[in-house]
């Protein structure tokens, strides 16, 4: 193996992933698990890295750079967040060491807005970001789809304001555990050329929708109009997705294509909508840019 400069963590709730990479950032091996923040307890963080870095052949004094929840309250150690603004390229300054008897561990923070913006906090997110800002996207409007939505502003690879929605966790609650159980099948598959989708998002786009007052047109249009639990499933993301673009527009601007971030299912849905509300986008990939933003934090912190 060429010589291995940092190894690079990123620990989210519920899965692990580790890369050795060289001094130029190339990856020499990676491995990865469901062995997530959501199912270790606090004195069980170092076994694992250890016993992934072992089957690495990682060196016994290889430094590792952390990004994610094992930085959580209830993680590895609880790591303060930055208050935004907050520059990209040296969130590392904020990283705390991680309790390790071996090799130096350091786990990244978070980013926190406080007054006057809205409260807020994310907490994986900005490293992806810091990805995206060192290949070049230092500017702009970011969404990061997923369980809750993160929305972020850019200016300079400096990290100015951002959002959460909570449209994926509503998606789950509605269909799993409201009246919409009987009409929605929560596991069906919704592709952006859906007719449901489509039209749930447009309906979404309209002045003065009312999001709590629609939804339980879906209960009623599958036992008046046969609507399919595949179909209600469509046209509920279709709602959510919607309201979610459409409320951003209110409080962001969005002026130039807006830069996805996630998974390909959700980057197709979030670009269909945001198409149907006229606005374009760029689709990122999440997995290179949380390396890269973890990268650029193990060369600030390793490299002096």
């Amino acid at each position: 193996m060429a010589h291995a400069f940092a190894a690079l963590a990123d620990w989210g709730t519920s899965n692990f992933r580790l890369w050795l990479v060289d001094a130029e950032g190339r990856v020499l091996a990676e491995t990865q698990s469901p062995e997530g923040m959501g199912g270790l307890a606090r004195e069980q963080y170092e076994g694992v890295l250890e016993g992934h870095l072992t089957a690495l052949s990682a060196p016994a004094d290889l430094p590792v750079m952390i990004a994610g929840m094992a930085g959580a309250r209830t993680g590895w150690i609880e790591v303060p967040y930055l208050d935004a603004p907050a520059k990209l390229a040296t969130v590392a300054e904020g990283a705390f060491r991680a309790p390790h008897a071996g090799r130096e561990v350091y786990i990244l923070p978070g980013v926190c807005q406080r007054a006057p913006l809205p409260y807020n906090v994310m907490r994986g997110e900005e490293t992806q970001l810091a990805g995206a800002a060192a290949a070049g996207h230092a500017d702009g409007l970011f969404c990061l789809p997923g369980t809750h939505s993160k929305w972020a502003e850019l200016e300079g690879g400096t990290l100015t304001r951002f959002a959460t929605i909570m449209t994926g966790e509503l998606f789950d609650l509605l269909a799993t555990k409201s009246i919409l159980r009987l009409s929605v099948e929560a596991s069906s598959p919704t592709t952006s050329a859906n007719p449901d989708f489509i039209d749930g998002v447009a309906t979404a786009l309209e002045p003065g929708f009312a999001f709590t007052a629609s939804l339980f047109s879906i209960r009623a249009a599958a036992l008046l109009a046969d609507l399919k639990p595949d179909a209600a499933a469509a046209r509920l993301s279709g709602l959510l997705i919607g309201h979610e673009i459409a409320g951003i527009g209110r409080d962001m601007t969005i002026d130039r294509p807006v830069r996805l971030i996630g998974s390909a299912r959700l980057t197709e849905l979030y670009g269909k909508a945001l198409e149907i509300a006229g606005h374009t986008s760029q689709v990122l990939d999440g997995s290179h840019l949380v390396r890269d933003g973890l990268f650029v934090a193990a060369r600030l912190k390793f490299s002096s």
